[in-house]
């Protein structure tokens, strides 16, 4: 896993695997998921991150589906 700050952008980036990504959807205001092409979540990025209270992100947390997008 590789972990980015881009303060330029005011983003930080969690990459979770190298595939490739096949798709990226905002999931809630300033947080957008990246997809691989079989539905598993690659990436994470959340923007804005010099609003966020320092607090709130050292408590985040992040809850990743189990199932493949599509599964049922």
């Amino acid at each position: 896993m590789r972990v980015r700050v881009d303060l330029g952008s005011d983003a930080l980036y969690f990459r979770i695997s190298e595939e490739e990504i096949e798709e990226s959807e905002e999931v809630s205001p300033g947080v957008i998921l990246d997809y691989s092409k079989d539905g598993r979540v690659v990436g994470i990025e959340i923007l804005g991150l010099k609003s966020f209270p320092l607090k709130e992100l050292v408590e985040m947390r992040v809850e990743l589906p189990t199932l493949k997008r599509g599964e049922k």
